[in-house]
């Protein structure tokens, strides 16, 4: 597990870095909007060591010996789980403040969220043909988005004096702008990775600029369709009052970003063959980030340390014990990254009577593996266990004991 946290903040860290760099020369070459997609890769990075890999190679593990008085002898030893690290349980407790401070954000502007007055929505409905009306609400908060399973406009009560009729106009077709854009769900899985990465300073750096890129990605959509309103939207942006950032709104405009928004207007903006080779480009180092990540991984042969906890011994059967059976199960297991048995089957070898064979299945049900590591990541990996049920008594004078934590090796 920490192996991969490892990598997934190693992966990270470079991803963002990379966006950092380069999202303002891809926003010249390219546009706003392609330029706003550079973070997805954070995102994906984040998530690429989680990814599941294909089975490693067969390990064989050394053989567990039962006896009727259920001693087991063998290298199959116990692997006490580690405790887990203060830094985890710290990381854990960060990410959970996060968490509820940001739940607990949007259920005050949720319910703070009114419908509009009859009279507002008849004049709205009048300056912008087509409206919904079901997607705005009366806010203080407003003009915002709060995104929401159900994203909402949120517009101030003052909305009629506050705005002109074309500057009203603007506004609502930006924000709806961003519930076309699918931009609400793109501020919620940031905020996400952000509360798991609370404790990293280029989140804190990040997250601001998340936000400018994303509103210059939809100020550009919305000149794009409508040319002619450059000095209007301008004007608008002069005109309005700025908000405070809150983690659960896209305003419709926060202090810091109406430089960067009033320059994006006066700038020549790219056409669409410059748009699409953006966007091409952005694929093209989405797919090669997960092909050499999985290279990576796929270039390196698994460590089967393969260490199982063998506490839980198989028991031998009574009716085996009065009938003198004895025999070898072979056990081929298939460990899941998680340690865990997923499915246990029975090696056409195995020489044993049906009572052994459900008794070393039971027994190797609740056992615990170390999983295999390739590139330091858990994957899932086969291993045989063979399991020998004997009636023969050890010779006297011979110990027995259990060894702790055997390494083994693939076959």
């Amino acid at each position: 597990m920490d192996a991969i946290l490892s990598r997934s903040l190693l992966l990270a860290t470079a991803a963002l870095i990379l966006v950092l760099l380069v999202r303002q020369p891809a926003r010249r070459i390219f546009g706003a909007t392609p330029a706003f997609g550079l973070w997805v890769l954070p995102v994906l990075a984040m998530a690429l060591p989680w990814l599941p890999g294909l089975p490693a190679r067969w390990a064989m593990l050394p053989a567990l010996r039962v006896l009727p008085d259920a001693i087991a002898v063998g290298s199959a030893g116990s692997h006490a789980a580690a405790d887990t690290p203060w830094w985890r349980w710290l990381w854990l407790a960060g990410s959970a403040a996060m968490l509820l401070r940001l739940a607990a954000q949007y259920l005050c502007l949720r319910r703070q969220a009114r419908p509009l007055p009859e009279t507002l929505v008849a004049r709205l409905r009048q300056e912008l043909p087509g409206l919904d009306p079901r997607r705005l609400r009366q806010h203080p908060a407003g003009p915002a988005v709060l995104w929401a399973p159900r994203s909402l406009v949120l517009l101030p009560a003052d909305f009629l004096e506050r705005f002109e009729a074309a500057e009203r106009r603007h506004v609502l077709r930006h924000e709806l702008t961003h519930l076309r854009r699918g931009d609400a769900l793109w501020s919620l899985l940031a905020e996400l990775a952000f509360a798991l990465l609370w404790f990293h300073p280029l989140a804190w750096l990040a997250r601001p600029r998340f936000r400018l890129d994303q509103e210059l990605a939809c100020g550009e959509h919305v000149l794009r369709h409508a040319p002619r309103d450059e000095a209007g939207y301008a004007h608008t942006l002069l005109h309005s009052v700025g908000l405070s950032p809150a983690p659960a709104l896209i305003p419709w405009l926060a202090e810091p970003q109406l430089k960067e928004r009033l320059t994006m207007i006066q700038r020549r903006r790219p056409g669409a063959l410059r748009r699409r080779s953006g966007y091409a480009a952005l694929a093209v180092l989405m797919a090669g980030s997960v092909f050499l990540a999985q290279a990576a991984t796929s270039s390196r042969k698994a460590s089967q340390d393969f260490s199982f906890d063998a506490r839980i011994e198989p028991h031998y059967p009574a009716t085996a014990i009065r009938n003198k059976e004895q025999g070898t199960v072979i056990l081929k297991v298939l460990v899941g990254t998680d340690g865990k048995p997923h499915r246990i089957d029975v090696d056409p070898a195995t020489r044993a009577t049906a009572d052994l064979v459900e008794s070393a299945r039971a027994a190797a049900m609740q056992w615990r593996f170390r999983p295999a590591l390739r590139n330091g990541k858990p994957v899932a990996a086969y291993a045989r266990v063979p399991v020998s049920f004997s009636l023969t008594p050890l010779p006297d004078g011979i110990k027995v004991e259990k060894q702790n934590s055997k390494q083994t090796k693939a076959i």
